[in-house]
């Protein structure tokens, strides 16, 4: 919904004092939360969040007064009077619940928490604004992706944030990039080297990469009762690889719940999993926090442990094959596919309870409902890599000579599943034989599926690039999977992916063999770490806190540019270009 205003320059004025308020919020958390000691007064940093809360108050009243219907603006904005008088009844009757000193911190408690609510809000209204202006939706998503990485980067390095004596900036940014990028990469020990603060923001980056910030600024949209326009719906449903315009508010509503509860699950089964184990939570608080980090990491598929060597302490825990590793799973599906499955088992289950509620119809109910293409294509994909890459890393360690080496089936199928999204490890990696890592580096080069926050080229990319091939050598004119035939326009996207993908590896790999040149680190090494942070994976041979800064910087680039991909980057440097209104004539061409 968009909110028309009588006077243009009245609403620009507060649109600007918006944004004044917004940075001198944030720079008040900051001094109150940020530090032992704040730089400030903590009583005149809480009073100039007194202020701020009566410019947002009268901030609502110019805009009512100024919009052209205000019936719209209390539609839009219907949530702002019952939270005003919910914070107003609080301040009121905090005389009642406490006395002295403690009735002016309730207040200003109260107060703080409506500014963050108001800040959050306008953030989410402004991200998905920028998305859908429709200038450049990747330079967009670009910019939107590199300001998150900043601030986690600006919050990482706040004295209550770590443990060190000094945090610097290049090592800050590359913990807000792996974070961000959802790879799980790490220059500092996430358990050790970070406080609890810090695990919190480490935690809400690798949310908010995960899914996407502008998810999050359409569901808080949704939530608060507005509707999406048009272009907002369209910015939507590129971001989401969703086929359909009409069902977009569906899918964002699917992700957002089916994230929660999937999480939620997760983070209850996993509560079990941290007795007996060195560094063991001592309260039940931390327990849960533990459970809950990890639960969305691998939901996630970043692959942030809080412990110093991943998982390997749960190598013989069943909670990391039937827990862990299915969130991994998930989560490298897209949601797309994970809404499409939804959808069809919904659609069963009304038929069979319409039929007689027969245990026998639910597996045979004929429902209208089927398996899209790129669902069947994502399925059999994910299957067969992950039973191929099972089987080869199995007989791999078998055959070596390693007397430390992990022989057994499941740490070989654990490997096989994370190295295409996670990043969790249960081995040690650096001990792994030369064709393990070789197997590793496949499976991180191909990655998750579309729609995820996987990285690589994806299960579809790869799945046709073979097929592509199969047809040639069946002389077939098409390209067909599934008894359909695939155009030419994905074909070309397919190849121009893998092209731009490759060029970037070996991008990556060129410039740390420059800078990493007086290192003694194999080249088998570097060219893992940057599969590793091209697919936005996080797996490691241990190399990762050695590399000098100009190597981390180049890392740093290869995971924002694996986790937006390569073809949003190339969009958004040519998205101005304009196609060609002619064709050249053909003529034969030998290849091979």
């Amino acid at each position: 919904m968009k909110i028309e205003y009588k006077n243009k320059t009245l609403e620009k004025t507060v649109i600007a004092l918006n944004c004044v308020a917004i940075l001198v919020v944030a720079t008040t958390f900051v001094m109150l939360f940020g530090f032992d000691v704040p730089p400030m007064p903590r009583m005149m940093l809480r009073y100039i969040d007194g202020g701020l809360f009566f410019f947002f108050f009268a901030e609502k009243i110019i805009r009512y007064f100024n919009a052209v219907t205000k019936r719209d603006y209390l539609r839009m904005y219907w949530f702002e009077i019952p939270l005003l008088a919910v914070v107003l009844f609080a301040i009121i009757g905090a005389g009642r619940w406490y006395t002295g000193a403690s009735v002016r911190e309730f207040s200003l408690d109260v107060i703080s928490i409506y500014l963050a609510f108001q800040v959050i809000d306008k953030l989410c209204r402004s991200v998905v604004n920028i998305a859908s202006a429709g200038h450049n939706p990747a330079r967009a998503l670009t910019s939107v992706f590199a300001a998150l990485i900043l601030a986690g980067a600006g919050l990482l390095m706040l004295p209550k944030a770590h443990n060190l004596p000094r945090m610097s900036f290049t090592d800050a940014v590359f913990t807000a990039t792996s974070a961000t990028c959802v790879t799980g990469l790490i220059v500092k020990d996430t358990g050790s080297d970070f406080t609890m603060f810090g695990q919190v923001v480490i935690l809400f980056l690798i949310q908010l990469g995960g899914l996407g910030i502008v998810i999050f600024g359409a569901v808080l949209g949704l939530m608060l009762g507005q509707s999406l326009t048009v272009r907002e719906s369209a910015a939507m449903q590129d971001i989401i690889s969703a086929d359909t315009l009409h069902r977009i508010v569906r899918m964002i509503g699917f992700i957002f719940t089916f994230t929660i509860i999937i999480e939620s699950v997760g983070a209850v089964c996993l509560f079990p999993m941290w007795d007996n184990i060195p560094g063991a939570p001592s309260d039940i608080a931390t327990t849960w926090f533990n459970s809950l980090f990890h639960s969305v990491s691998a939901f996630c598929n970043a692959g942030f442990a809080l412990y110093s060597n991943n998982l390997m302490y749960f190598h013989s825990m069943p909670e990391v094959y039937l827990v862990i590793a299915p969130l991994i799973i998930l989560g490298g599906l897209g949601f797309s596919v994970l809404y499409n499955i939804a959808d069809i088992i919904t659609s069963r289950i009304g038929s069979w309870f319409s039929k007689g509620h027969r245990l026998v119809d639910l597996l045979h109910t004929a429902s209208p409902k089927r398996l899209h293409l790129q669902t069947k294509i994502v399925l059999s994909v994910s299957a067969i890599l992950i039973a191929g890459g099972t089987v080869f890393l199995w007989l791999f360690e078998s055959c070596s000579q390693n007397p430390s080496a992990d022989r057994g089936i499941l740490a070989a199928f654990f490997q096989s599943v994370t190295a295409r999204t996670a990043g969790f490890n249960t081995v040690d990696i650096a001990a792994l034989s030369d064709g393990s890592k070789l197997v590793l580096i496949l499976l991180m080069f191909i990655g998750g599926s579309p729609g995820s926050s996987a990285g690589g080229i994806k299960t579809t990319t790869f799945a046709v690039i073979v097929m592509v091939a199969w047809a040639t050598l069946r002389k077939r004119r098409e390209v067909e999977m599934f008894k359909r035939s695939i155009r030419l326009v994905v074909l070309g996207r397919a190849i121009t992916i893998l092209m731009l993908y490759l060029s970037m590896m070996l991008i990556a790999v060129l410039a740390l063999l420059i800078t990493e040149r007086h290192s003694n680190i194999a080249f088998l090494d570097i060219l893992f770490e940057s599969a590793s942070a091209l697919g936005t994976v996080g797996l490691s041979t241990g190399i990762t806190p050695t590399l000098t800064t100009a190597g981390k910087w180049i890392i740093i680039g290869a995971m924002l540019a694996g986790r937006l991909g390569p073809l949003t980057l190339l969009t958004a440097l040519l998205f101005n270009v304009k196609p060609a209104k002619y064709e050249y004539p053909t003529e034969p061409l030998v290849v091979g």
